[in-house]
């Protein structure tokens, strides 16, 4: 049985599909990172709304403190409910819907020891209210950006665009660089990736499978480059750069992210939507 209402002509056990491989998702990149960590592991919470609550549903928030991920959030949440008047016209079909939706992702930030290692974030999510759609992206942000990295990162993406239509990761790349960009710094965050957003072709299994395509993509390119790197000499100097480029990745996660805009108007878990605020950061 489906866990979570039908709204509209879009079946919920799509979401529960979703949501499920969401899941599995979260269980292989956590069993990746952590085989490049040497003695730390992932901590598990799982959050709940209470009965009575306009958000029903949770989450499970995975966290690792180690020696090569100074921080890393994996997080994956399947919440249905009502938005709050005051948030429903910034989201597609919510008002039609009288606020209702159901809500599935997978989201991942990692903020590593190492200065030479690149930290990243990656989401994808499915989004229902009267219509439905998929979500999300990768990108990479080095404080010391390396050719070999950069190309890898895109290439896996690209592949997984390619298995979609043709001129996917054009678009989606040229997205990613619009999107993750500090206007009053004018500079981008970081080396891109790509971003996607209100994804419905007309085939929303189609576009669940490109969904999966990205996240297989990730987790075969990133802990790539994490191995490549993290036992590259640093110094103290080094560190200092990176606490400072930390600094512009809260300005863009506190002002202008949609996820965390999201979080705040769901009133879903604050734990779990500011995860990717790194542990120390200056400016």
């Amino acid at each position: 049985m489906s866990s979570t209402p039908e709204i509209g002509s879009v079946p919920a056990d799509l979401a529960d599909t979703a949501a499920a491989w969401f899941r599995d998702l979260q269980n292989r990149i956590c069993a990746a990172f952590e085989r490049l960590e040497p003695v730390r592991r992932f901590e598990s919470r799982n959050w709940t709304r209470p009965e009575g609550h306009r958000l029903q549903g949770g989450g499970e928030s995975r966290l690792m403190r180690g020696e090569v991920f100074e921080k890393v959030g994996v997080n994956v949440s399947h919440v249905w409910g009502v938005f709050d008047p005051k948030f429903r016209s910034q989201i597609p079909g919510a008002e039609a819907s009288e606020g209702r939706f159901v809500a599935t992702g997978i989201s991942l930030v990692a903020h590593m020891y190492n200065p030479y290692v690149p930290a990243v974030h990656m989401n994808l999510r499915f989004l229902r209210t009267s219509r439905a759609w998929f979500g999300g992206g990768a990108d990479l942000t080095p404080t010391f950006p390396f050719e070999e990295d950069t190309a890898d990162f895109h290439a896996a993406l690209r592949k997984a665009c390619d298995s979609y239509r043709p001129d996917a990761y054009r678009e989606y790349k040229e997205w990613c660089d619009r999107y993750f960009y500090l206007p009053h710094r004018k500079e981008p965050r970081g080396v891109g990736g790509i971003f996607f957003d209100e994804l419905a072709s007309g085939d929303l299994e189609a576009d669940f499978a490109f969904v999966r395509a990205v996240g297989e993509a990730f987790l075969s390119v990133y802990p790539a480059i994490v191995a490549r790197r993290k036992d590259t000499p640093f110094d103290d100097t080094a560190r200092e750069k990176l606490f400072v480029k930390r600094g512009r990745y809260v300005e863009f996660n506190l002002v202008y992210d949609r996820g965390t805009r999201f979080g705040f108007g769901t009133d879903a878990d604050p734990d779990a939507y500011l995860m990717s605020l790194p542990p120390i950061v200056k400016w």
